[in-house]
């Protein structure tokens, strides 16, 4: 027996995010790992949730996800985004709202290089007059 499932990939940094959700309780697994052990941070977490909070199925769905590359944050910036596109695949009526809250669009910001001659990305060596 086949069940219902809907897919979304969120992208964010260098993380990379393949979410899938399914009718269930509201339980989120993230690379095999429990929701809380994987996102220590409250706040993150709350980050994470948005798009579930926003069109109210916390409890509708349970969420599978795979994710590399990146660090916690980037990661719970691209679990975020690939909730919200596979919340569009349950129901389109979801658009508006999670797009007027800026959760389908992909954060464009990535690590500036390094170059040379500089110590940083713009960062240059101390200046001395003498």
């Amino acid at each position: 027996m086949a069940t219902v499932q809907y897919f979304g990939t969120g992208r964010r940094k260098g993380a990379v995010a393949r979410v899938r959700l399914l009718p269930g309780t509201g339980k989120i697994t993230i690379n095999d790992r429990d929701f809380v052990d994987y996102v220590p941070s409250p706040a993150t977490r709350l980050d994470v949730l948005q798009p579930l909070n926003l069109t109210n199925t916390v409890s509708s769905y349970d969420v599978v996800v795979n994710v590399r590359g990146g660090g916690i944050g980037g990661q719970a910036g691209a679990i975020r985004h690939g909730i919200a596109r596979a919340l569009i695949e349950v129901n389109k009526e979801f658009r508006g709202p999670l797009k007027k809250a800026g959760l389908l669009t992909r954060d464009p910001r990535v690590k500036e290089r390094k170059k040379y001659g500089l110590k940083g990305a713009r960062r240059a060596p101390q200046f001395s007059k003498r």
